[in-house]
């Protein structure tokens, strides 16, 4: 059945008008700029197109954290730069999808997928209490799950769903974000030095890494989809 508990909170007590829409909708984006605009500071301008680039990409499925970082990486973005940019792009996806949820609801795509999600949101939780019971801990869990849909916009709902405040749920997806972030930035950096310096030695450690989050995913996957029906 769908979920309403704690839903509420971020459906009601809004002020509906024009302004404040459009503040809400904008704030979000303007965080989004005004980091790409400051990564001028550390990096030349045409490492912070590709940045930006690379930062639109990650919102285009199938792309995720695990392509995108060691990509940026590869292409000559710092990897401490690479995982603070898409765990920072997770929270202002949080930050959008919370202040502007009833919108979200409307954005071809994205509020089928949202309400698919709650519709199952009860029996999702009754096969997952250790969200609930962990709180922010347990939304931060969920985020470092290998699985699409764990990101920005699905951790938002599950905190949602966990009961969580909206000052709580940033702060569980930023745990959570910055430290799947940090897991493959630092072993992409590893590995692109391990190839620079062994092409064969860098090359078979990449595809043993490769093999074995594809692995780790099937296995995951599988688990979810049984835990699901």
């Amino acid at each position: 059945m769908p979920f309403t508990g704690g839903i509420s909170l971020f459906t009601s007590g809004k002020d509906d008008s024009l302004t404040f829409t459009v503040l809400r909708l904008l704030f979000p984006v303007l965080l989004a700029f005004t980091y790409f605009f400051s990564s001028l500071l550390v990096l030349p301008p045409e490492k912070s197109l590709i940045l930006g680039g690379l930062m639109i990409v990650y919102y285009i499925p199938p792309a995720g954290k695990e392509s995108i970082i060691p990509l940026g990486i590869g292409l000559g973005i710092p990897w401490w730069l690479m995982a603070a940019s898409l765990a920072f792009l997770d929270v202002i996806t949080s930050l959008f999808v919370i202040l502007n949820f009833r919108i979200a609801l409307r954005i071809p795509v994205l509020g089928p997928w949202i309400s698919r999600f709650l519709a199952s949101g009860d029996a999702f939780m009754e096969k997952h209490p250790w969200l609930s019971r962990w709180s922010v801990l347990g939304v931060a869990g969920f985020v470092l799950l290998p699985l699409q849909g764990t990101g920005g916009v699905g951790a938002t709902l599950v905190g949602m769903m966990a009961g969580l405040s909206p000052g709580k749920i940033l702060l569980a997806i930023g745990i959570g974000a910055s430290a799947e972030c940090l897991i493959f930035a630092l072993g992409s950096e590893l590995i692109w030095r391990l190839i620079v310096e062994n092409l064969v030695l860098g090359l078979g450690v990449a595809l043993a890494v490769i093999i074995a989050g594809i692995i780790l995913y099937l296995a995951f996957r599988r688990r979810f989809r049984e835990l699901h029906g």
